[in-house]
């Protein structure tokens, strides 16, 4: 197989493995031994939650990066190139650079069998060691206690927030999720923890570890302060910080807080103008991202966000609430998912939702959504795909209508690439 052929790479790892998914930390163990990969960098970051980790996970790369260290991150799922998975100092790492990693774990794990996301997650670890890093932010893909991550022993534990999601492999009630999520602790490991209402299986985890516990709104957080926020936490020195005059942001603020209070957990610092400087500069594609597109000769506002859980739907409620503007839905979700859950909180929200399925066999099916939101009295129509939902919406809405694009990774990825091939359109004509 050739060394760029990185397509070529990810078809055979969809194959290799009889299941999807298939929790455990044995077998990636045994091949991460045998690479000697088991320590990516000096500084390890390991984050969990059921949602805010990929803009948690930003944050302190852009705060690491700033104190002047070489950094890698990991994270998971992508939305249009599978090298946003493994990043080197802010950079997207190469084609090559994959298939040359993948080849050495191919040939490493002999009889033992991977699935796509352990072959990615030690590729990650094999392009981290090999690069000298001096930390590393490794994102958890599904729960915690039996990811592939977890093969690594954090230096900071970081939980963003404990919630339902993926039952049939974490359960169905938050103390069984706050058990898995709880399986990345160590002993007397340093934990910031931005979930506000941990489960009772959590605490005994935190208690049975004796973790050094940084919670969110006793230890760390944030005040509005009129136009601008302040941002509070303990310092390396175990000292009060209060931050003053943080500019507005996008990205959740327990986030941005979140990933502040591990970057002081870790020992490091900044100065107050270092960190709102690198702050910022957070952006995360998808996550509560607005962005302005021309159509038909006029501005159109776009709202994309990767939310497709209750938890998620909540907060994009809240923050839609904040602003009365008339708006449609533009709506996918797999099957996996609380459709009911997800729907409930946005029910008023819209004046209309486009309904379409997903670029994916776990899509699910259009007419469960329009069920869903006629009993629910919503307005919806269905569409063949994300893209047509879209553009007729662009075409049947007046200008000051927003549009919100959300409910899943494969929304959004299917939105952004149909915008993009607009613009090179628009561009090449």
């Amino acid at each position: 197989m050739s060394s760029a052929d990185l397509a070529g790479w990810l078809a055979r790892l969809e194959q290799l493995h009889p299941t999807e998914i298939d929790m455990g930390l044995q077998r990636v163990a045994s091949v991460a031994a045998r690479l000697g990969i088991s320590r990516p960098a000096p500084l390890v970051f390991t984050v969990t939650g059921t949602n805010g980790k990929g803009s948690t996970c930003a944050a302190l790369d852009q705060l690491l990066q700033q104190a002047g260290l070489r950094t890698g991150v990991y994270t998971s799922p992508h939305l249009l190139v599978y090298n946003e998975r493994v990043r080197i100092a802010g950079q997207n790492v190469s084609d090559q650079m994959l298939c040359e990693a993948f080849a050495r774990i191919d040939a490493a794990r002999a009889e033992v069998s991977l699935t796509y996301f352990e072959f990615g997650t030690l590729a990650a670890l094999l392009l981290f060691q090999q690069s000298g890093l001096d930390a590393v932010v490794l994102e958890v893909g599904l729960g915690g206690r039996l990811d592939a991550v977890n093969i690594v022993d954090p230096d900071v534990a970081v939980v963003t927030s404990i919630g339902l999601d993926h039952q049939e492999y974490l359960g169905d009630t938050r103390e069984s999720v706050g058990y898995e999520k709880a399986g990345i602790l160590r002993p007397g490991i340093k934990l910031v923890c931005s979930e506000t209402d941990m489960p009772s299986t959590f605490q005994v985890e935190v208690e049975r570890q004796h973790a050094q516990l940084l919670q969110r709104t006793e230890h760390y957080g944030w005040r509005s302060t009129g136009s601008s926020w302040q941002l509070f936490g303990q310092d390396q020195q175990s000292q009060r910080r209060c931050i003053d005059k943080v500019p507005a942001t996008s990205i959740p603020k327990d986030n941005l807080a979140t990933a502040l209070q591990a970057f002081w957990a870790a020992g490091l610092a900044l100065s107050d103008e270092q960190i709102i400087d690198a702050l910022s500069r957070v952006s995360v594609t998808g996550r509560m991202q607005r962005r302005t597109v021309s159509w038909r000769g006029q501005p159109r506002r776009l709202l994309l966000d990767v939310g497709h859980n209750p938890h998620a739907a909540n907060f994009l409620a809240r923050e839609l609430a904040a602003d009365r503007v008339p708006r449609v839905a533009v709506f996918g979700l797999l099957a996996d998912k609380d459709l009911a859950g997800v729907i409930a909180p946005l029910a008023g929200t819209f004046c209309h939702w486009a309904l379409a399925p997903l670029p994916s066999p776990r899509t699910r099916p259009v007419v469960d959504l329009v069920t869903c939101l006629t009993t629910m009295g919503e307005s919806c129509r269905s569409y063949g795909s994300i893209a047509e939902a879209l553009k007729a919406s662009l075409d049947d809405t007046p200008a000051t209508t927003e549009i919100v694009i959300f409910g899943s990774f494969f929304s959004v990825s299917a939105a952004i690439l149909w915008l993009n091939q607009q613009s090179q359109d628009l561009n090449n004509g």
